[in-house]
């Protein structure tokens, strides 16, 4: 992707500076660059094992009424949510994923020169919003293959920040902290700051990782999504939860027809089908296992995960990672990498299937032999 500044007068001043960039390559846009389709598909953290059976009867009964509008409100899926977790449905807001819900709520808290804070080579689509409405980014830097809380909060009070985003479980390490820890976070913040507390993973970590839900704390958003535990990526159904005021404030800026009836239908099946998300993170687990398994036999570590990724250590720098990566990408395993150093030593591998997997076993052993020779 092109990086130059726009000359089109009609865009505003702030759009023209903007890069030319898009926070992913998708793997259909590599694949059509590369002329082939790929064998596996095991970089953007899809749950390749699927939605519930059920959210895909519901989908497809819903679809001979996708002549109407989905419900603007997102009543059922709200409720049923409501219930899930114990609150209130003015506690939730609906949206297209995680990422449609990060626009919104940048949208509404920042504007031009206010400070976000977030970590260095965490979720670059959060980064993408921040600098899309004129935000000012700084960055902390990773401890331990962990976002570090303390360090988030130390320099959101050094710059007056606005938002501070955190993801538990992380991605790209895919490491975690416990709820004590985020807690503690929380009631750190400086006055007026806000902790975007991004829980994509949350369904696939240890109980341990989730704080208590609790609604009438105005410090905290938290995001949840269908895309990963739910396999649900495509459809594009997330939510957050957080105080009355700030859902309710949602209304002012949110897409009131940014949900399909056909993910809205799916959202709600899944919800319902709780033995089929059982099953899912059994196969996640077990693919957890086999990735460790597989970066032990090429005499590698792999993070331990609360996700559906792996992190493997490549264990060296990240342009020998980059080579690994280049490698297993031209044997047809799609898989990325951290962006930053020192995370960017290490390549990141979905969960996937033992056909998958073993595709991975057969690829990583080449691709380690072909960047030594780089």
């Amino acid at each position: 992707m092109s990086n130059s500044k726009s000359n089109d007068p009609r865009l505003t001043p702030l759009a023209a500076s903007l890069p030319d960039t898009v926070p992913f390559v998708g793997p259909e846009a590599q694949e059509r660059l590369q002329g082939k389709a790929f064998a596996a598909r095991l970089g953007a953290n899809e749950n390749v094992f699927g939605p519930s059976p059920k959210a895909i009867k519901a989908m497809q009964a819903a679809a001979k009424g996708s002549w109407m509008y989905g419900d603007p409100e997102s009543h059922e899926l709200r409720q049923a949510l409501a219930f899930t977790h114990d609150i209130s449905p003015d506690e939730i807001v609906v949206g297209a994923g995680i990422d449609g819900l990060l626009d919104s709520i940048v949208r509404l808290t920042v504007t031009a020169g206010d400070a976000v804070v977030t970590s260095a080579g965490a979720y670059p689509t959060f980064n993408y919003h921040v600098m899309g409405y004129g935000g000012t980014l700084h960055t902390v830097n990773y401890t331990a293959d962990h976002e570090d809380p303390d360090h988030l909060v130390a320099k959101a009070h050094e710059v007056n920040a606005k938002l501070v985003y955190l993801s538990n479980p992380d991605n790209p390490m895919g490491t975690y902290h416990n709820a004590t820890t985020i807690q503690h976070m929380i009631q750190s913040l400086p006055d007026g700051c806000l902790l975007v507390l991004d829980e994509a993973y949350i369904e696939l970590a240890p109980p341990e990782a989730a704080p208590v839900l609790n609604t009438l704390d105005s410090r905290v958003i938290r995001m949840r999504t269908f895309s990963k535990a739910y396999g649900m990526a495509g459809a594009r159904v997330g939510y957050a939860i957080g105080h009355k005021s700030l859902i309710t404030a949602f209304n002012r800026v949110r897409n009131h027809f940014g949900m399909s009836r056909i993910s809205q239908a799916g959202a709600l099946a899944a919800l319902a089908d709780q033995e089929w998300l059982s099953e899912v993170k059994d196969k996640v687990e077990d693919a957890r296992q086999a990735l460790y398994q597989i970066a032990a036999d090429n005499g590698l570590k792999a993070l331990k995960s609360a996700t559906n990724f792996v992190a493997i250590d490549c264990g060296k720098d990240g342009d020998f990672a980059r080579a690994v990566l280049a490698s297993m990408v031209e044997q047809g395993i799609f898989v990325r990498m951290p962006f930053v150093a020192p995370q960017d030593r290490c390549i990141r591998i979905s969960c996937g299937t033992p056909k998958d997997l073993a595709k991975v076993a057969k690829a990583l052993p080449i691709a380690l032999a072909a960047a030594r020779k780089v």
